[in-house]
């Protein structure tokens, strides 16, 4: 099918030149690797569709109703590979992303919506999921991961921006309830577990002073698997809560939830987007990660 279609645009330049030469100096082949190709396609089709003469060619009947094929095989190939070069160098086409739900109401929109507006030629998919998402099955382009680091030959990483994790809860939780002065005073608080993160009612702290790291496994009869259900019900004062500080920005600078244990530090991540490894990236996720690293380095 190939050596055909190959075939068909030899022929096509052939007509379209009136002769062998002129079509190899514009395919950049010799003259008898042009007149071969036409051999050989005239071979596969069992006809004959030039008349070769010293002067010059002409179409057989049968060439003149294969040209018009080959004419239209030609051009829809040219078609195509301006398609292609479109959705390469030009903000055009899909652009599919996959974040969580909080991430994607509270950052990636509001870092991409501008962007988004000024290139109404792209379709853009967001996959909004607390789940691992794997990029090839869902023909992810850019994937915004919360991890210490990202360690994956196939994939690219691009970090954003480093996220501390706190715990924090309502002030009108801490006013009901035992002061929190150090770690050991967390065996008399309920915790809200968010079941999608690691070992869910452990607190990990290391003391800022000295550097010596405590481990608390504390008390929980609340779980959820979302992050903006446990942010309403630490509002609420139901308990405390491990989140990352980008999730409760608002929440903290309004007040509805305040940090305990300052003095200690909780692990801390780093927020990545994430693409797959290849040479050459299409400008449309190029364009994506600029504006997403602009967006969090000013934030």
């Amino acid at each position: 099918m190939l050596d055909n279609l190959r075939g068909m645009a030899v022929f096509a330049s052939v007509v379209g030149h009136g002769s062998f030469s002129g079509s190899a100096r514009e395919l950049g082949i010799t003259t008898s690797a042009v007149s071969q190709q036409i051999r050989s396609l005239e071979n596969e089709l069992g006809v004959v569709l030039l008349h070769r003469s010293t002067r010059k060619l002409s179409l057989t009947e049968a060439g003149e109703s294969f040209y018009e094929s080959a004419k239209d095989v030609v051009s829809a190939a040219e078609q195509g590979r301006i398609k292609v070069n479109q959705l390469r160098d030009e903000l055009a086409g899909s652009l599919r992303v996959s974040t969580t739900p909080e991430l994607g109401v509270n950052h990636i929109l509001p870092a991409l919506s501008t962007w988004m507006a000024a290139h109404d030629d792209l379709s853009v998919t967001y996959l909004a999921d607390n789940h691992y998402i794997d990029m090839i099955d869902e023909r992810i382009d850019i994937a915004i991961r919360m991890s210490p680091s990202i360690n994956d030959a196939s994939l690219s990483s691009h970090p954003l921006t480093d996220v501390r994790q706190l715990l924090v809860a309502s002030p009108q939780y801490l006013r009901q309830h035992p002061k929190i002065n150090t770690p050991k005073d967390l065996a008399d608080h309920q915790l809200i577990c968010i079941e999608i993160m690691k070992d869910a009612n452990q607190v990990d702290m290391i003391k800022t002073e000295t550097n010596k790291k405590t481990r608390v496994k504390m008390n929980s009869r609340i779980y959820t698997n979302n992050v903006f259900m446990a942010t309403t019900l630490a509002k609420e004062g139901h308990g405390l809560v491990r989140m990352m500080e980008m999730d409760i920005k608002k929440e903290l600078e309004s007040g509805e939830l305040v940090e305990v244990l300052t003095g200690y530090q909780l692990p801390s991540f780093v927020l990545y987007a994430v693409t797959l490894n290849r040479d050459q990236q299409p400008a449309k996720i190029t364009r994506c990660l600029e504006v997403l690293k602009k967006y969090f380095h000013a934030n």
